[in-house]
């Protein structure tokens, strides 16, 4: 026999509006909880979920969020990851000026990134948004989406912080860091990277983190870092003093240490503020351990001052995984080049104690 809750979720597709919208409202709470209950009989629930999306927006809304919490099962986000039409309809909406939830779907995409059958979401085309994009590919449509709905801008509903875990999770794939580090034909060859980099020291906490774990695992490319450390304006990203100045506060330099030191970096405000959120510091440090494996990389860090920026980080920030960051850093950038292939196989050693698959958990709302 049925529990209570077994039968509420049977509600979820029933034709009467208000009866499918309490069902929808009760079971959100439970859904970070009781996944199983949603996965009963083929995941029907997770079916109707899914068209539930496209209802009225109170009911919508309570929709995503029960996909956005039970999408940690690996049966439900292969469910939700594999379903072209689906996935339309969620682009569809977030890339609509007018979507109130927008928000709770950047989230889902987010966790749904997750799954390998997401990448296919790089070679995807649709109908073009003329309010939003020039662009045909849904990937460019997101970054749009991002770049220009941050703070409301596009969409009063939304502020797409969490598109920023989507970028980073398909950072993950080879097809994802190569879509984010070449330079796009269709969009005057910008390189989509460099949208993302000038939110280091965004306002938002959930769009630094997400951009500085798509930076880190773009980095895990060694044959892209003469790209990613060129300040070129036709072929470069420019990305050290996007990832250096968020780690730096106020301090004064010596003549000694400012010698060489990128211009974005000098003469720095008193009240100039380092990046509070330990773990963003951490991952930026990161950042700059992956680009010191090759002497390339390295001899730029140590040209433009690398060394004085990262002593004051060990000094400044009280947290251990930041300081020991900060100490495998120097290790790499302070060392003799003495024995070059030595150096090299030394390099790729302290790159391997970089997790790449740790970047964000799975997104839950209660």
């Amino acid at each position: 026999m049925p529990t209570e809750l077994e039968e509420l979720v049977e509600f979820l597709h029933h034709g009467n509006t208000q009866i499918r919208q309490v069902a929808a409202e009760h079971l959100v709470g439970y859904s970070a909880s009781h996944t199983t209950l949603f996965m009963r009989e083929q995941l029907t629930p997770v079916k109707d979920l899914k068209l539930l999306i496209k209802d009225y927006a109170p009911i919508a809304k309570n929709a995503l969020t029960i996909l956005i919490n039970i999408s940690h099962d690996q049966e439900v986000l292969q469910s939700l990851a594999k379903d072209d039409a689906f996935i339309e309809s969620l682009l569809a909406r977030i890339t609509s000026t007018k979507e109130p939830n927008a928000n709770e779907i950047a989230m889902l995409l987010a966790n749904m990134a997750k799954s390998d059958d997401m990448q296919r979401i790089l070679k995807l085309t649709r109908d073009i948004p003329k309010e939003l994009s020039t662009s045909k590919w849904a990937m460019d449509q997101l970054l749009d989406c991002f770049v220009k709905g941050a703070e409301g801008r596009y969409n009063r509903h939304a502020d797409y912080d969490y598109l920023s875990y989507f970028f980073a999770d398909l950072a993950k794939f080879p097809e994802g860091r190569a879509y984010l580090t070449t330079p796009q034909s269709h969009d005057s060859d910008i390189i989509p990277l460099t949208k993302l980099i000038v939110f280091t020291e965004h306002s938002s906490t959930i769009r630094r983190r997400g951009v500085a774990s798509a930076i880190k695992n773009c980095a895990f490319d060694i044959h892209v870092h003469p790209r990613l450390l060129s300040s070129s304006p036709t072929d470069g990203v420019n990305l050290p003093p996007y990832i250096l100045l968020p780690i730096m506060g106020g301090e004064e330099y010596s003549d000694e240490d400012t010698e060489g030191m990128l211009d974005d970096l000098q003469l720095l405000p008193p009240d100039k503020e380092r990046e509070k959120e330990a773990e963003i510091v951490k991952t930026h440090l990161e950042t700059l351990l992956l680009l010191t494996t090759t002497r390339e990389g390295r001899d730029l860090l140590r040209r433009v001052k690398v060394y004085p920026i990262v002593r004051e980080t060990h000094l400044h920030v009280d947290d251990e995984e930041v300081r020991e960051a900060c100490d495998r850093l120097v290790q790499v950038i302070m060392r003799d080049e003495e024995g070059e292939g030595e150096g090299e196989a030394e390099a790729e050693k302290k790159v391997v104690e970089v997790e790449e698959d740790e970047d964000e958990q799975i997104i839950d709302v209660l």
